[in-house]
């Protein structure tokens, strides 16, 4: 299942230096509700590998802002605490798989 994050615990999974996956979204944002599901696959696929949930950034929007992100949903992808990557709009699993395993 995918964590629910808050910028706190954001960053505090991010400098774990783990492999982090985030998906920025809002309530409002319809690709962003098609993408949830998604998401969640990855995290039960990758449970145990890598750290992901999902930020509301209606909620939060520190971490958003330091990373740049202006349209959702957006997913970051960080390693060693850096972004290491980002994939912007609605995407297929097999596309976050394939930039997951990049930082693994």
């Amino acid at each position: 299942m995918a964590l629910q994050f808050t910028d706190q615990t954001a960053r505090e999974a991010i400098e774990s230096g783990k492999p982090v996956v985030i998906d920025f979204w809002a309530t409002w944002c319809g690709p962003c509700i098609k993408l949830g599901p998604v998401v969640e696959e990855l995290a039960e696929k990758y449970e145990g590998k890598a750290v992901i949930g999902k930020l509301n950034i209606d909620e939060n929007d520190e971490i958003a802002s330091e990373n740049r992100v202006r349209n959702i949903p957006t997913v970051l992808f960080f390693k060693d605490g850096a972004l290491a990557d980002r994939s912007v709009g609605l995407v297929k699993l097999a596309d976050l798989e394939e930039k997951l395993a990049k930082i693994l």
